[in-house]
């Protein structure tokens, strides 16, 4: 398999609660874009008392549309993926309008720190306003009426990056997988926001999982999740062969190699690319099998490492 079969057969309704499984609704942010596709996906799940899973951005419409789509139903839970800008910052104002806990895994952060001089290129998409009232570690639990979410860590996106697997009166299979898994199209791994070696170890936390059904933060449904994270992870180390062979090939800085390996893509999207080709760099800087002088950075020269990659 080269890759996973996207999806790009989506019709967002922006601003109606859809209902996408039992006792879920999907009601989809008026923000699309190169990043975020048709919008961003908020979640309403259970019943009399529900949970919100990813508010969104500040915006009017969507809040009217996500209290509309409540009905005066008791807000128990505003569970939260992770803290950019099209995810998190509604939280605040929904709180404040229903008094529900907001959950997380925590504010945002680097994965890493910065090097010297170097400027985090998402940090004016990230909300660093962002506190959760309640901190998630791995497998926690939040739980309402016939409802519970458990907290799935999935770094890799951004450090704080969490799934929510949703629980029933029966198990339901389900996995809120936010940006982690997207049926439309690949995450974007960003260093220093997001770093590829935990996401490709997120994808495989999930693989180990026996999970029916993908609802994510932007587009449709992945309906046969196994299959698809299978699919990723064979792209993704496409993608790390291809930066292998572009520094064996001699090409020793970052746009050199995006003007190759991406020469199909969106033009919009190379910057992106070069991100996700650094953070493939770092990976192979980590295992041994490229190097480069001083602290890794975009435009930096890389080259391979003596007998690191053959």
């Amino acid at each position: 398999m080269d890759g996973p079969d996207f999806d790009l057969d989506f019709k967002p309704a922006h601003g109606e609660a859809v209902t996408v499984a039992d006792g879920v609704q999907r009601i989809t942010v008026n923000n699309p874009g190169p990043f975020t596709f048709h919008g961003t996906n908020s979640y309403i799940v259970g019943g009399t008392s529900v949970a919100v899973i990813d508010p969104g951005p500040e915006d009017e419409a969507h809040f009217q549309a996500l209290l509309t789509a409540l009905n005066g139903r008791k807000v128990t839970h505003i569970a939260v993926s992770h803290t950019h800008r099209d995810h998190s910052p509604l939280a605040r104002r929904l709180k404040a309008e229903t008094g529900a806990l907001i959950v997380a895994e925590g504010p945002h952060r680097a994965a890493r720190l910065l090097h010297s001089g170097e400027i985090n290129p998402f940090a004016e998409s990230s909300d660093m306003d962002f506190m959760p009232d309640i901190a998630l570690a791995d497998g926690d639990r939040v739980e309402g009426d016939g409802w519970s979410l458990t907290a799935l860590l999935t770094p890799g996106h951004t450090a704080n990056h969490a799934a929510f697997a949703l629980s029933g009166p029966q198990e339901t299979g389900i996995v809120f997988s936010a940006d982690h898994v997207m049926a439309w199209a690949t995450s974007i791994v960003a260093p220093p926001d997001g770093s590829m070696t935990d996401y490709m170890a997120s994808l495989e936390k999930l693989l180990g999982r026996d999970d029916r059904l993908y609802l994510p933060g932007h587009g449709g449904p992945v309906q046969q999740p196994a299959a698809f994270l299978r699919g990723l992870r064979a792209h993704r180390r496409m993608r790390e062969r291809a930066v292998l062979e572009r520094v064996r090939a001699g090409d020793s800085h970052i746009t050199d190699m995006v003007k190759v390996i991406y020469a199909t893509t969106d033009p919009r999207l190379h910057g992106a690319a070069a991100l996700s080709v650094f953070a493939h760099l770092e990976d192979l800087l980590e295992r041994g099998q490229v190097e480069t002088d001083g602290a890794p950075s975009l435009t930096g020269a890389f080259r391979l490492a003596p007998g690191g990659a053959s």
